[in-house]
């Protein structure tokens, strides 16, 4: 049975949360076969908690379906991609959410939304390690596009649904260089310089790569360059992905959060006002680690409340 509603929760940035509603381009031709399937993953789910067989059994030879083993599917450029699931099984979820994690984590990361709310609204949660990170192989062509197709193609392949029913980005990235930005409002804020020598020295600096493993540090290397780097599009230049309403783009911010200031993520909201902005008064960088909050979240995402504690005070 395929549900009508999938959701994707993102930690990361507004263009990946704009660019998953577009189509995937057409796989390149390739005469090369593609790469062995890796060796079996055991994942530490049992197998009842499985909500389809079709996600725990490996394609046999010739079978294109896509879905490798029990955590990982193969995506058309023969990487292979590693997830987990939680929360009801997907044939009894009314919503698919997927949540997409931050800088240096991984799907392992915490979402404590109270079991018993994602019983009460029927939520499925997909986690996966995005490119690099964990169990899934490095993309060395790594961009915000291939973030993006990365997230579809996981969707597809997990039939998770045919309709975006909306996108929350949690202390999302701010990028210095989006050239909306006003000069005034990040002329002081220091991290603008540190996050400009930091993306120099991932560039550029010979040698970084010896300092930790080397898959570790490329893949957290481009990681950072996707995100820092220059963008072939402003993100406070677009348009809503919804114009009908069918679905919402919120974000969530902490009032008290050191690493993405709350003064930009106001003006980025005041720019889109179609975004739904949510501030949490005494709430930090690390929001998804407060029950409370990602109860929040999913409710406002899901059903569209509107929580008048987490309404940022303006005056």
């Amino acid at each position: 049975m395929v549900f009508r509603r999938a959701v994707m929760a993102l930690l990361g940035c507004l263009g990946i949360a704009y660019k998953t509603t577009k189509p995937s381009p057409a796989p390149p031709e390739s005469t090369e076969p593609p790469p062995p399937p890796p060796p079996p993953h055991q994942s530490s789910s049992s197998s009842s908690s499985k909500p389809s067989s079709s996600l725990s059994s490996s394609p046999s030879d010739g079978d294109d379906v896509g879905v490798v083993g029990e955590s990982r599917i193969r995506l058309r450029d023969g990487r292979f991609l590693a997830y987990t699931e939680r929360g009801v099984p997907k044939n009894k979820s009314k919503f698919r959410v997927i949540i997409v994690h931050g800088f240096g984590s991984s799907k392992e990361m915490s979402f404590l939304a109270p079991q018993e709310i994602m019983d009460e609204l029927g939520v499925h949660l997909v986690l996966f390690d995005r490119a690099g990170y964990g169990e899934s192989d490095p993309n060395p062509k790594r961009s915000l596009e291939s973030e993006a197709t990365d997230i579809q193609e996981l969707a597809d392949k997990l039939e998770l649904g045919s309709k975006l029913a909306g996108v929350a980005m949690v202390v999302p990235t701010i990028n210095y260089n989006w050239p909306s930005l006003p000069g005034d409002l990040t002329k002081d804020d220091f991290r603008k310089s540190l996050t400009q020598w930091a993306l120099r020295a991932a560039r550029y600096t010979p040698g970084l790569n010896k300092l930790q493993q080397q898959g570790v540090f490329d893949s957290l290397r481009r990681d950072f360059i996707a995100a820092f780097g220059k963008w072939d599009f402003d993100p406070l230049e677009l348009v809503n992905p919804f114009p009908k309403n069918e679905s919402s783009v919120h974000i969530w911010q902490g009032y008290e959060d050191k690493v993405v200031p709350f003064p930009l993520q106001r003006y980025v909201s005041s720019k889109l006002p179609w975004i739904r902005y949510h501030e949490v008064p005494d709430g930090g960088h690390l929001l998804v680690y407060d029950s409370d909050v990602c109860e929040a979240i999913l409710r406002s995402l899901l059903l569209g409340e509107d929580p008048p504690l987490y309404r940022p005070k303006l005056s």
